[in-house]
């Protein structure tokens, strides 16, 4: 005699999720995207990790810090990947801000979103906050673990403290300029509305902004000024030290330009100076223990700069159509 056993067979139990609703929405759609930041984010880790290493083995087989070690003691890889990182805030602002809602736009998504149970002020801050989020977390990342490199063996590396590839990769101005100018990439292509036209106009604002942060950046310091007497040679406390002007000058404190007395003769050279009564040298100059508050105070500026985009991009498509 056969048994025939009926019921109803066991509801499988949905594995509960981390991310819910709008979130896990937003990262669904962009996950190739996060996937290769995340990925860049890693490699480029590891990438100076390897070189640290190496340029560790190099020093501690030539005795540094207690002997001096020929200069460059980094190769090619170096300038690459100081250039990489220089050019990060730019490729990200391109890539990843301009298209984030321009591309929705052109695509008829943006649409389609005012049209569901979410609003759109809720679903334009999920999208904004996923880019900025993003961009703050790979660049805070490969900023630290450059820093971690580049100061302990700043004296031998070739990068001047002053340098973008220098003071605008390590310290919190990597982040910070990055988030300024991926605000800037998706306000413009929410101006915009074409991913390819927003690309475009993004890039030639990068380009602007950062020769624009390159002319700026002395002034985030407060300049000091040394003055040593006239033939005596250059004082060791300046060399470390970013010149923003020199002259020469009198005792009673009067300062001429630094080829006022550049004549044709050497004797006509040292009549011009006791003419004139010059008989120091006026050197202003930043110095590198001001670095790390001039990060602060750009860092500062440009999140400010980042705040402000975002909240008038919100503003502008909270209140236009999309």
């Amino acid at each position: 005699m056969s048994t025939t056993v009926t019921g109803t067979p066991a509801a499988r139990t949905a594995r509960p999720r981390m991310l819910r609703g709008l979130t896990w929405l937003v990262l669904r759609q962009h996950r190739t995207t996060l996937f290769c930041v995340l990925g860049l984010t890693l490699l480029g880790s590891l990438w100076i990790v390897y070189q640290r290493g190496q340029l560790n083995d190099v020093l501690a087989a030539a005795g540094w810090p207690e002997k001096s070690v020929p200069l460059p003691v980094v190769g090619e890889g170096y300038s690459r990947l100081t250039s990489l990182l220089g050019l990060l805030p730019g490729i990200l602002a391109v890539f990843l801000g301009a298209p984030l809602i321009a591309a929705d736009q052109e695509q008829g998504t943006a649409q389609l979103v005012t049209t569901q149970s979410v609003t759109r002020r809720r679903w334009l801050v999920a999208k904004l906050g996923w880019c900025l989020l993003i961009t703050l977390v790979a660049c805070s990342v490969l900023s630290a673990v450059f820093t971690w490199w580049w100061r302990p063996h700043r004296s031998v590396l070739p990068s001047h403290w002053m340098d973008a590839s220098a003071f605008d990769t390590t310290g919190p101005v990597l982040p910070a300029l990055a988030l300024f100018l991926t605000a800037a990439g998706f306000t413009i292509g929410i101006l915009v509305r074409r991913v390819l036209a927003s690309m475009v106009v993004t890039f030639v604002f990068c380009v602007a902004a950062q020769t624009a942060w390159g002319m700026y950046r002395p002034l985030l310091g407060t300049a000091r000024t040394l003055t040593y007497p006239l033939d005596d040679p250059l004082p060791s406390r300046l060399e470390d030290a970013y010149e923003l002007d020199r002259w020469i000058g009198s005792a009673d404190g009067q300062l001429y330009g630094w080829g006022s007395c550049a004549e044709a003769t050497e004797k006509a050279t040292n009549a011009c100076l006791q003419e004139k009564g010059i008989v120091n040298n006026v050197f202003e100059y930043l110095e590198y223990d001001q670095m790390a508050a001039m990060q602060w105070a750009g860092a500062g500026i440009l999140l400010a700069g980042t705040a402000v985009l975002t909240a008038f991009a919100l503003w502008w498509a909270s209140r236009r159509s999309l």
